[in-house]
């Protein structure tokens, strides 16, 4: 499976992921694929142009392997828009050599905990980070996008459209020691909401 589009996409925070989970099944979404843990390598060259520039590298695993490049989101749009292209690789251990041949290195590594549901034209990734639980809900254009967030109760202006490697780099910048964003440097540290800069996305203040 290949990609070349644009990925249009918003990012929510949720504070009760299995009623949320419930709401969602509720509506009619059709489960795209079970639970699966995603492990991401993020790559850049040795003096950082990509993370200068807001591009990305990104070589995952999860059910396959994926290569994937983002190019940076567009400024002044109501949800994240950036260029993706993504397509799946037969080994995650030659990609990796592979693009480190060409001198790219990893420069952070990433996990999650992923659940994928679809609904018309809609992708909903329920995610659970080291630092919360999200939904992502990518579709064609923001109009539908909002659309789906308002009928599945999210308030629309809790939305973010920072990276999630965007959120943790505000967690390093407050104080936090992590390198990586991993389950196990997380162990036995909390974040709320607020230290990201969000707020809870699920409840109607």
């Amino acid at each position: 499976m290949s990609k070349t589009s644009d990925e249009i996409e918003a990012k929510f925070w949720i504070s009760d992921l299995p009623t949320f989970q419930a709401c969602i099944q509720d509506s009619g979404a059709k489960l795209a694929h079970r639970r699966v843990k995603e492990i991401n390598l993020r790559f850049d060259t040795p003096d950082g142009i990509l993370s200068r520039q807001s591009r990305v590298l990104r070589l995952r695993k999860d059910y396959g392997v994926h290569l994937t490049y983002k190019g940076a989101a567009r400024p002044g749009e109501a949800v994240s828009v950036r260029q993706e292209i993504e397509f799946e690789v037969n080994s995650y251990k030659a990609a990796r050599a592979f693009l480190e041949a060409l001198g790219y290195r990893v420069i952070v590594m990433y996990e999650k905990y992923r659940t994928g549901y679809e609904v018309n034209d809609l992708v909903i990734a329920l995610d659970e980070m080291p630092f919360g639980n999200f939904c992502e809900i990518e579709g064609p254009n923001a109009s539908l996008i909002r659309s789906l967030a308002d009928s599945l109760g999210l308030v629309w202006e809790a939305r973010s459209q920072e990276s999630y490697l965007g959120l943790f780099n505000r967690l390093q910048q407050s104080g936090l020691q992590a390198k990586n964003l991993t389950f196990d440097e997380f162990k036995g540290v909390t974040v709320s909401p607020e230290q990201l800069g969000l707020r809870p996305a699920d409840k109607k203040l």
